[in-house]
């Protein structure tokens, strides 16, 4: 006898077989993208119909264009009845042997009937039902649950339908897809275009969540790009927590971003409405924004005292001289005299001004206090800290902040927090003997600890980064996150100061852990996805937090702090993704040359046909130490790298975080060793599938990456690649141990100077780019920004001065006010072009005898 039971599915797009399907189902269906709606449940049962066999049903219009928005309905036999909602692609039906009847109704297209015969068939039996059109296409249909019309005495069942009760509810769940065995198809996407760097810049860009005191609503922001006058435009969002009541709270062309809720409800925020950047304060019930600061230099890093009555924020101060101080008399002169390292950073040259903490009271024209005066430091750490560096302490009379205040910054990585009264005076360092980086701090909301980030080894920019706890009583510092080997990344405090919430890169995903104040911890979420900016309402139950993909953009979901389905809350993109056709992608595990696994993620272009051939790209990763996780990206993204016809392999080689520490500190000092066989021996087993064109394959990567391609120009025996990309990649590690700015960075992973001992200098020569410029001869494309301080351009500059000196198709596409990224909307466009264009010409054009072109 045939048993049933029901299981919640939750709502969200999916990939077979990623929906948890009985086992006896999961090796007859094939990958197919699907969505569901919220409230459905799957009934399952737990074999398959002996009497069901598959049917392949595609809709075309006269001229072959697939059919979107049509309902099919079918009548078989025994009474078996289903009604369909086709998006465009094919759908694989299982149904009972025998005749079948059905008549098709779509907008735009005459009214058709059909019929077919049903048998025994390996593969699913093709059914190709061409309609003529008859006017303009219908709009696609949100994805809905199915509710089965199916005879349930005739066959076992596996449908999904919508579980909710509520009118609205009911009226949304209207039959699409009510077949048995048939969860899966629901809803098949029925996408026409592919991504392109124009669709990717016109995507809205998604900020953290804040929730408000009340735990009703969410704040964030979107910023969005206007390509033709090459601006981003920010501005704050306001939504319910269920996610509905979505609304614009501010329409100002130009920057509101950084908000925070006050604790009477207020939202401040900074913006540039009044020309330079201030702290401005509205009402969500409506109102014009009102200004609370007026400095003349601009401000940065706002957030609330926890009454409300307070501001602090960062400016900067300037302590050392301009040049036109000390010359009086050569005011023209333009020139900077330097006398320590670290004179410039990243994209910026050091110009005597220091970023400062300032507290002032909450109304305009308030007097701001220097909490740092007179010191040569930075709050946040530059170039990447944020308004996160700094915190309150819940009765408002103390600020924690982190700073690095040490005699060579070029060279060590010794930052510490530091506690400030609000009234100013010397600050009481909370992390003195611990040598690596300290940051990130959060009180605890009952006051009694402080919660923060750590690296345990001086001057390692990527050990691992821990949760600590500083005790605020007794100053005793103890780690809470020694049972996960993994670096911690957001964090939040659960409302009764108990556990911290925290996100941490796992397997080339980012999850949420529970860390209670004994150490142990608790997963909370899984999945294929990338989580980030946590927050958590007051009474605890549900977090919120950023979630992307290599498919999608960041959104903003909930779950629950005890686990379960993660549900979407923002839905920014959806109207444009639902336009386009997603890559497949896969998780993989190759075996390396030492005969460990590396994890890797594998993106298969839309429409994916296995009996057609691909071009392949391998993607190096940056870092070095910088996992290969589920992100989204402007410049690196998989996403559109598919769109474009390319298979792409990710691998999370050796010297990546997220597999445990012991992987990721096999990079350091072996930049050209079992990272670059990893690599290769990923590419290799890409290779061996029958749909990889082994002649058509290209590496690709961006500063560490950009490095590996470098690397692999010298070192392809085998002749893999016929297409080469570096952006801002390291060339020769001697030259760039002279001009780049984090010298502990250098210090560390290759060991210190090249001229400091024999030891060091043998693997700047065995690891150096362009000792094996020999070997070179493949078409090289560089790619470098003039304000690349990190990597300086005189890296890329050489690279591709060595290729075009000895006879290599070479291109440089130079940015003069980029620096180590690209951040400009028509600059990114452009990139794209370009980047594509290059792999066009190499790896998908081909000569008279079949070969990549080579010109």
């Amino acid at each position: 006898m045939t048993t049933s039971r029901e299981q919640d599915v939750p709502a969200g797009r999916y990939e077979h077989p990623y929906l948890p399907l009985q086992p006896w189902l999961q090796d007859r269906l094939p990958r197919t993208r699907f969505e569901v709606a919220e409230g459905c449940t799957q009934e399952v049962v737990d074999r398959l119909p002996e009497a069901a066999v598959p049917l392949r049903l595609q809709l075309t219009r006269g001229d072959g264009a697939p059919i979107r928005g049509a309902r099919i309905f079918l009548r078989c036999r025994n009474g078996y009845r289903a009604e369909i909602f086709a998006r465009g692609e094919p759908v694989i039906l299982w149904l009972p042997r025998g005749a079948i009847e059905g008549s098709i109704e779509c907008p735009g297209c005459a009214p058709a009937s059909f019929r077919v015969e049903a048998d025994e068939q390996g593969d699913p039996a093709p059914l190709t039902v061409r309609l003529q059109p008859r006017g303009a296409h219908g709009r696609t249909r949100e994805p809905l649950c199915a509710r089965s019309k199916v005879d349930r005495s005739v066959l076992p069942r596996h449908t999904v339908r919508n579980s909710a009760t509520s009118t609205e509810a009911m009226r949304r769940s209207t039959a699409l897809l009510a077949l048995p065995s048939l969860a899966l198809f629901l809803a098949p996407l029925g996408a026409q275009e592919r991504l392109t760097p124009e669709l990717l810049w016109k995507l809205g860009r998604v900020t953290a969540p804040r929730v408000s005191p009340d735990g009703a609503h969410l704040l964030y922001e979107i910023t969005r790009y206007d390509i033709p006058s090459n601006k981003g435009n920010s501005d704050l969002w306001l939504q319910r927590v269920d996610g509905s009541g979505a609304k614009p709270l501010t329409s100002f062309e130009g920057y509101d971003g950084g908000a925070k809720w006050a604790p009477d409800g207020r939202i401040g925020f900074l913006s540039t409405r009044s020309g330079s950047m201030q702290v401005w304060v509205i009402d969500p019930r409506g109102g014009e924004a009102q200004r609370l600061t007026d400095v003349k230099e601009g401000v940065a890093n706002f957030a609330w005292s926890p009454d409300g009555k307070r501001l602090s924020y960062t400016l900067q101060v300037r302590l050392d001289p301009e040049i036109s101080s000390i010359y009086a008399d050569l005011p023209k002169a333009d020139a900077k005299i330097i006398d320590d390292l670290l004179y410039r950073h990243w994209d910026q040259w050091k110009d005597g001004t220091y970023s400062h903490l300032h507290v002032q009271d909450a109304v305009l024209g308030a007097k701001p206090v220097d909490l740092m005066a007179g010191e040569r430091v930075d709050t946040p750490l530059v170039p990447f800290g944020g308004d996160s560096q700094i915190a309150w302490s819940p009765d408002g009379q103390h600020l924690i902040y982190s700073a690095k205040k040490v005699e060579n910054a070029a060279r060590s990585t010794d930052s510490d927090l530091y506690l400030v009264s609000v009234k100013g005076g010397e600050a009481r360092c909370l992390t003195e003997g611990m040598d690596g980086f300290d940051r990130e701090p959060r009180w605890s909301p009952d006051g009694r600890y402080v919660a923060f980030h750590s690296m345990q080894r001086a001057g390692f920019e990527a050990d691992r980064e821990r949760l600590m706890l500083w005790e605020s009583e007794t100053g005793e510092v103890r780690e809470l996150s020694s049972a996960l080997d993994a670096w911690i990344e957001d964090m939040a405090w659960a409302p009764d100061s108990s556990r911290l919430y925290v996100t941490a890169g796992v397997t080339g995903t980012v999850q949420c852990f529970e860390i209670d104040l004994a150490g142990a911890v608790r997963p909370v979420t899984n999945g294929r996805h990338n989580l980030a900016g946590l927050a958590v309402t007051p009474d605890g139950a549900t977090l919120f937090a950023l979630r992307q993909s290599h498919e999608r953009a960041a959104e903003i979901v909930r779950f629950t702090a005890k686990g379960g389905a993660i549900e979407p809350v923002t839905h920014v993109n959806d109207e444009l993704f639902a336009k386009l056709k997603l890559p497949i992608v896969e998780e993989r595990w190759v075996e390396a040359t030492d005969g460990k696994k590396i994890h890797c993620w594998v993106i298969k272009p839309p429409d994916f046909d296995p009996t057609k051939k691909y071009p392949l790209l391998l993607y190096c990763q940056g870092g070095p130490q910088s996992m290969v996780s589920q992100f989204f990206s402007a410049r690196w993204n998989f996403h559109l790298m598919a769109a474009n016809g390319y298979v792409v392999v990710a691998p999370n080689r050796r010297g990546l975080p997220g597999f445990g520490q012991a992987w990721n500190d096999q990079i350091s000092l072996d930049w050209g060793g079992q990272a670059m066989q990893d690599y290769l021996s990923a590419t290799d087993a890409l290779r061996a599938e029958p749909w990889i064109d082994r002649a058509r394959c290209a590496a690709v990567g961006a500063s560490f990456g950009g490095y590996s391609v470098y690397w692999l120009m010298g070192h392809d025996e085998q002749d893999r690649f016929a297409a080469m990309i570096a952006h801002c990649g390291v060339f020769n590690l001697e030259s760039m141990y002279g001009v780049t700015e984090e010298l502990w960075f250098v210090d560390w992973d290759l060991g210190g100077p090249y001229w400091e001992n024999e030891a060091n200098q043998q693997r700047y020569d065995a690891f150096s780019p362009h000792k094996f410029l020999r070997n070179w001869d493949t078409p090289l494309l560089v790619i470098h920004g003039e304000k690349d301080f990190r990597v300086p351009v005189g890296e890329g500059m050489q690279a591709f001065t060595a290729a075009k000196l000895q006879g290599i198709p070479a291109r440089f596409l130079y940015f003069p006010n980029e620096g180590h990224w690209i951040s400009g909307c028509q600059n990114g466009i452009l990139w794209q072009r370009v980047f594509f264009d290059w792999l066009e010409r190499h790896c998908k054009s081909k000569d008279s005898n079949g070969k990549p072109s080579k010109s």
